[in-house]
């Protein structure tokens, strides 16, 4: 599972280019740099998530399932999920509907400190009708098993969710170590 790299001689820093194919045969190309912080980075969970938008099992037959969608995107470091749902049926808009039809997400949940405030984004923004599809990393140094069993406590609290079996990845970019996962808000016990 590896997208190609471009990087340049003359470039100190490190910088580089990743170049994501898509199916179409047309490419992503996605800056990333050799410091600064998580916002820098191409995370692998970013790549597989962006794959995963293009199978055909989520994509369905016909008309891509995020076309004439509203879809946001919570935290993939450069914004390669974003920018693949975009070229997949997305088109600007400029009043934004809430709640979206989809939250993408990737690699948030490793940060122990930033649980609560996501969570409370994701029940912000979402409505009965959102999927959030939620793509990340085990990790399993240090605190991070920790975090991520925390993680899905708080979120059985408020979300239904379910695993997406691997192979239902993309069959090239994907890893036994990175998931995806669909969930929705739970539906309330008592009218509004």
């Amino acid at each position: 599972m590896e997208a190609a790299l471009e990087s340049s001689a003359e470039d100190p820093l490190g910088n580089f280019v990743r170049v994501l194919e898509k199916r179409d045969g047309t490419a992503l190309r996605l800056q990333q740099y050799g410091s600064g912080g998580v916002g820098c980075v191409v995370w692998d969970a970013a790549i597989v998530l962006s794959k995963y938008l293009e199978t055909p099992g989520f994509a369905g037959d016909g008309a891509h399932a995020l076309r004439r969608r509203s879809v946001l995107e919570l935290g993939a470091g450069t914004g390669a999920v974003g920018l693949m749902a975009a070229t997949l049926g997305g088109e600007e808009i400029e009043d934004f509907p809430s709640p979206p039809d989809y939250i993408l997400m990737a690699d948030c949940i490793y940060y122990e400190e930033s649980l609560e405030p996501l969570l409370k984004t994701l029940k912000d923004l979402s409505g009965s009708e959102t999927c959030i599809i939620c793509c990340y990393e085990q990790r399993t140094m240090g605190k991070n098993p920790e975090i991520e069993k925390k993680y899905f406590e708080l979120l059985q609290l408020d979300f239904d969710f379910e695993k997406i079996p691997l192979e239902k990845h993309d069959e090239e970019y994907r890893s036994e170590d990175i998931h995806i996962l669909h969930f929705r808000k739970k539906k309330s016990k008592f009218p509004s």
